[in-house]
């Protein structure tokens, strides 16, 4: 799943206030390919927004764990979605690796039911999942371990370095089950100050994209201090190489 796209949260305001807008401005930079969030919630929207902007939604996310699942399986599917990504287990899940284990088995259990939908099921971290450690491993890499072969990983790349990971060295020992990034750059905060348009931060973006180079790049801004489409397209130009 290679290819470039960019996460829907990064620009939530627009998207809640005028979404057709909003997809046809992504579309003008130069994306083909979205991954919005609140999947069930914005999927009447999205089934018909999406094909009128030129956009495709190859993943998107969506709370699974607790949730009902057969409702977001159906979103997906309605969306042209293939691969449905649960964004956040909260940090005090990833203390211990009985947590870690439940949180693991959880996912291998969607991933079953999602397989009857013909989708994939995968994981987004943050930054907690890298800070905390289990017998001297990252939370996150003890969470992979345990995972089924069919669920996959989307590494928010900023968060994991955030964390205090060597982002490329992470991506290579997790090897294939990687099949998304979260590509964006900044201060390494651990909270969403700092964040800048790809390049100009501290994140060292492009041996990071050579250590997945399979992998999708998805786009994200959590916040940015300057005009949101801007800082997109400045990212885009960067992964492109057009700039």
């Amino acid at each position: 799943m290679s290819g470039l796209s960019v996460q829907l949260y990064s620009v939530r305001e627009a998207f809640a206030d005028e979404p057709g807008d909003t997809l046809r401005r992504l579309a003008a930079i130069g994306f083909t390919q979205v991954e919005p969030y609140g999947l069930a919630e914005h999927a009447a929207t999205l089934r018909t927004a999406l094909p009128d902007a030129g956009l495709t939604a190859p993943t998107a996310h969506a709370q699974l764990i607790g949730a009902d699942q057969d409702a977001v399986f159906a979103a997906a599917a309605a969306c042209g979605v293939g691969l449905v990504i649960d964004p956040f287990v909260p940090a005090e899940r990833w203390r211990d690796r009985d947590a870690v284990a439940a949180t693991a088995a959880a996912l291998n259990d969607a991933a079953e039911r999602a397989a009857g939908h013909g989708l994939t099921v995968g994981y987004h971290n943050h930054w907690w999942e890298l800070e905390s450690t289990i017998d001297g491993r990252s939370a996150l890499e003890v969470f992979a371990d345990q995972l089924a072969p069919e669920v996959v990983l989307e590494v928010d790349t900023y968060w994991a370095a955030a964390g205090g990971a060597d982002a490329p060295e992470l991506l290579r020992r997790l090897g294939g089950r990687v099949r998304a990034l979260h590509v964006k750059d900044g201060t390494l905060a651990t909270d969403p100050s700092g964040q800048v348009p790809a390049g100009q931060g501290r994140m060292p973006v492009r041996e990071v994209l050579a250590a997945a180079p399979d992998a999708l790049r998805v786009i994200e801004f959590d916040a940015y201090d300057g005009d949101l489409f801007d800082g997109l397209a400045q990212s885009h130009a960067y992964l492109t190489g057009t700039r």
